[in-house]
């Protein structure tokens, strides 16, 4: 028989590690607030149930506008996972998905498409992102279908980027741990085990379903005028998270770190990537593509621009 953990001990653990571990001390303490108000009144079942994760997660992210922090209930408690079940789980779940590379294809125009459900860590993923952009390698624009990417790996979102800049030169982003830091800073790489993308248009396709990792690679190449960002507003969940157990059948998401980028010194988180060419999600591809085949046709109507791509290619 599973012990049940009453409303008030799970607030009273839930504040703890908020006020202990959450990257914005002054958001935690609002939501402190706000839980305990909600309490008081009576809002909350007496005991911690699924229901009641859902109350907490509402309340939770309406005080901080944080879309990472949630609390999630595990029916059993052989569901809870530590932090090394947990990325065991994801690693195997991310190969059974070819590493986030779900489809590689040639559109007309010899315009190239990549579609990713993620960006998983570089370790595992940088093979299949290599392969990937080798078969895009002589296309004339390229379409990034991020509209079903959920998440991924700063090191990976770097490694990703970096084929479409010319050398380790440019700084994408940091990524600050903790209220005050320390920040990591992200450049490109300067060796690559494949061909740069360079000299061509790149479009980058999102929607709601975009989230976390997918949303930095948008992010990133949007403030750094390197792609085109077509379909709509994308999930707005910037923060990294740690799994913490509160307790039986219950885990907290808690954000530890925050992305800023260096052209714009803030991140997504709660707004969204907003794109540049708002449209139905459904149909960001045929815009991008229509987009794509407007500035190819626009390049090849000068010799001089012909006679670079054959050189190139």
């Amino acid at each position: 028989m599973t012990a049940t953990i009453q409303t008030r001990a799970l607030i009273d653990v839930l504040i703890e590690r908020l006020l202990d571990g959450y990257i914005f001390p002054e958001r935690a303490a609002v939501a402190a607030r706000v839980l305990w108000k909600q309490h008081r009144a009576g809002a909350y079942p007496a005991a911690a149930r699924p229901e009641l994760c859902k109350q907490l997660t509402a309340d939770l992210q309406r005080a901080t506008d944080d879309k990472h922090l949630r609390l999630i209930w595990h029916e059993s408690s052989a569901d809870s996972q530590d932090d090394s079940q947990l990325i065991g789980a994801l690693r195997e779940r991310f190969r059974l998905e070819n590493h986030g590379v779900r489809r590689v294809d040639l559109m007309s125009g010899n315009v190239g498409l990549l579609e990713l459900t993620a960006i998983p860590e570089l370790a595992a993923a940088a093979p299949t992102l290599t392969a990937a952009m080798l078969l895009v390698q002589h296309t004339e624009a390229l379409i990034i279908d991020l509209r079903p990417t959920l998440g991924g790996s700063p090191d990976a979102v770097t490694f990703l980027s970096s084929f479409l800049f010319p050398d380790g030169e440019t700084r994408l982003s940091d990524i600050v741990e903790g209220p005050d830091g320390p920040a990591r800073q992200f450049w490109t790489a300067d060796y690559l085990p494949g061909p740069r993308y360079l000299g061509r248009p790149v479009y980058a396709l999102t929607g709601p379903k975009t989230f976390s990792g997918g949303e930095s690679f948008a992010y990133d190449l949007q403030a750094l005028g390197r792609a085109t960002i077509v379909g709509e507003p994308t999930g707005g969940g910037a923060h990294p998270s740690q799994v913490v157990c509160l307790a039986e059948h219950i885990e907290l998401f808690l954000p530890t770190a925050r992305p800023v980028s260096p052209i714009t010194g803030g991140n997504w988180e709660g707004v969204g990537v907003q794109p540049d060419i708002r449209v139905p999600a459904a149909d960001a591809l045929a815009v991008a593509h229509r987009e794509a085949l407007d500035v190819i046709e626009n390049k090849f109507s000068n010799p001089g621009d012909r006679s670079e791509t054959k050189a190139r290619a």
